[in-house]
């Protein structure tokens, strides 16, 4: 095994009772499956082993992709895009009824987890998202509210995910050895969501304005989005709390009612 590229945040995950436990997430037979990041492909060689329908392996290191290519030449079922996930159009190569499996690149995956939470078309055709985290991250994706991790991820994951289950993974389970404890989460995506946002850029954006004062009251910075009328309205919100305060369906609702006063930069 060559040395890991420390540019792309590289850590194989060597441990197989963690794959295994991994692979017991999901039914895999006669599913399609993409792996983001399968480095050499410890967890690759079991998802085989399971009779996947199709198998897409998106790796974006060179070598590693061609080690693939040939190890996998023979085998119709798979297919090996030596690309960046990040400027991958993974919708588009998406089949239907897929599984995501990432262990991700902790400089990278949050980015990761926005692009597949943002798919233009909701439902979408995954149906089971799972991905490892550094574990600190994985807390902030999940954080429930009025918990010290809720905010800006934890309300755009729960728009449209739902968090099925956690566990985690010791660093001893990885070559290099990292330094912190990672997270496997096991999402699924809803298939009905109360509020309707056309771009959930607009939803990053109104909490982006809403966070970047974390510590005070959301009076002013929620005039940099509304007028005084507007607000005035807004009779469902308090607004001398501050924003770790507010419900994510208020953060929905918000976002709401800023599509339709206005045609947005990001509608």
């Amino acid at each position: 095994m060559k040395l890991a590229k420390k540019s792309l945040g590289q850590n194989f995950l060597t441990d197989h009772n963690v794959i295994k436990k991994i692979l017991k997430l999901v039914n895999l037979k006669n599913k399609n499956i993409i792996e983001i990041g399968p480095g050499y492909g410890a967890l690759t060689e079991l998802i085989i082993k399971n009779n996947p329908k199709k198998l897409f392996l998106i790796e974006k290191d060179e070598y590693l992709a061609k080690k693939l290519s040939l190890k996998y030449s023979n085998n119709k079922n798979i297919t090996i895009f030596n690309s960046d996930i990040l400027k991958f159009d993974l919708e588009k190569n998406i089949l239907k009824n897929s599984i995501i499996f990432g262990n991700l690149p902790y400089n990278i995956s949050s980015q990761i987890l926005v692009k597949i939470i943002k798919f233009k078309k909701w439902p979408p055709k995954y149906n089971d998202l799972v991905l490892m985290f550094q574990k600190e991250l994985g807390e902030k994706i999940l954080g429930f509210f009025e918990t010290k991790n809720y905010g800006r991820l934890s309300i755009l994951s729960n728009y449209r995910l739902n968090n099925i289950g956690k566990f985690l993974v010791s660093p001893n389970s990885f070559f290099p050895k990292p330094k912190v404890t990672s997270m496997v989460i096991h999402f699924k995506p809803k298939k009905r969501i109360s509020y309707k946002i056309r771009n959930l850029e607009n939803l990053e954006k109104i909490t982006n304005i809403f966070f970047s004062n974390k510590r005070k009251m959301i009076n002013k910075n929620i005039k940099k989005i509304f007028s005084s009328i507007e607000i005035s309205k807004m009779t469902f919100l308090d607004l001398n709390l501050r924003p770790e305060k507010i419900r994510p369906d208020l953060y929905y609702k918000i976002t709401e009612l800023f599509e339709k006063k206005r045609k947005s930069f990001f509608c």
